[in-house]
């Protein structure tokens, strides 16, 4: 194998954003070798769009499901990944991406990606960091994704580390679970805030269907389900009231997770992970999560090198 990557998408109804992402990654400095898109049931202009690229890109492959009406965000964009994941020979690849499809990639992304991976060989999944564009001034304005993950749109893996963690849970936490998955087993996840690696959110982080609160409630939830603790969601929801939207997105994950602690929501069922989760965010409460981070990653070490150097 030459540094082969696989990328899945899986989608509904994107038509407004698609041709700005499929435009960015046609014109990757290195294309992917596949590139499976996933209409998951769309009912606006997206199979046309999609029909036109096929057609054009022989290494786009589309798979259509039918629709099935309404589709949870977490578990259905999961489910609808492995829809497209689960039919292909992924050992022909060296590394796998679920890759969202409203996003406008800088030219050299996946190079960039490759070549750190190349560097070290502990980093089972990596990224840049996500921003989205001011509908009033036009600035783009960060995400605020920790460097100690790789973002959810765009989760480039190593294909023997998403095998090693067992891939994505089916759950609304899907995209946080496997970072930790990755720390816990040795790997290092990893995204990193340059110019080459920043690329535009085209639907911002949180803005789905039912608007920014709703968004924000589903992240607290998932934050209460991953297991993590009510002082650390406190903390994180007064750190992103500092950045937009503010007050109220930080309010708003902060409720989602406190509601679900009221209703008795049902958590993540593997507690050693729970545990390792619990850990290490106190240390980040502690140390800061910079510090924290650099010391877990040269911590589990030894648990990578028994199994892979």
């Amino acid at each position: 194998m030459n540094n082969k990557y696989l990328l899945v998408s899986p989608c509904r109804n994107e038509s407004a954003y698609m041709r700005i992402t499929l435009d960015s990654v046609v014109n990757q400095s290195v294309q992917p070798d596949s590139w499976v898109i996933v209409d998951d049931g769309s009912t606006d202009e997206t199979p046309k769009i999609l029909a036109e690229y096929a057609e054009k890109y022989p290494f786009i492959k589309i798979i259509t499901r039918e629709n099935r009406g309404h589709r949870s965000v977490g578990p259905g964009v999961i489910e609808a990944f492995y829809h497209g994941y689960d039919q292909v020979d992924v050992s022909q690849f060296d590394y796998v991406c679920k890759f969202d499809l409203d996003l406008d990639l800088p030219p050299k992304y996946f190079e960039i990606l490759i070549e750190r991976m190349q560097q070290n060989p502990r980093i089972g999944t990596c990224s840049g960091k996500a921003y989205f564009r001011d509908k009033k001034t036009g600035e783009l304005i960060s995400e605020k994704c920790g460097d100690e993950m790789s973002v959810g749109m765009t989760k480039f893996y190593r294909r023997t580390c998403f095998e090693a963690i067992g891939g994505f849970v089916r759950q609304v936490m899907w995209d946080g679970i496997d970072c930790h998955k990755c720390r816990q087993m040795g790997w290092i996840a990893v995204s990193w805030d340059e110019p080459d690696l920043r690329f535009i959110h085209l639907r911002p982080m949180g803005s789905s269907q039912q608007g920014i609160v709703t968004g924000r409630m589903r992240h607290g939830f998932g934050q209460y389900f991953m297991g993590t603790g009510l002082t650390y969601m406190t903390a994180s929801s007064i750190f992103r009231m500092l950045h937009p939207p503010y007050f109220l997105g930080g309010a708003a994950m902060w409720w989602g997770y406190v509601k679900s602690m009221l209703q008795g929501k049902p958590r993540f069922d593997d507690k050693e992970l729970v545990r390792f989760i619990n850990k290490y965010q106190w240390q980040c409460l502690l140390k800061g999560k910079t510090k924290a981070t650099e010391e877990l990653n040269a911590q589990q070490a030894k648990v990578w090198d028994q199994q892979y150097a």
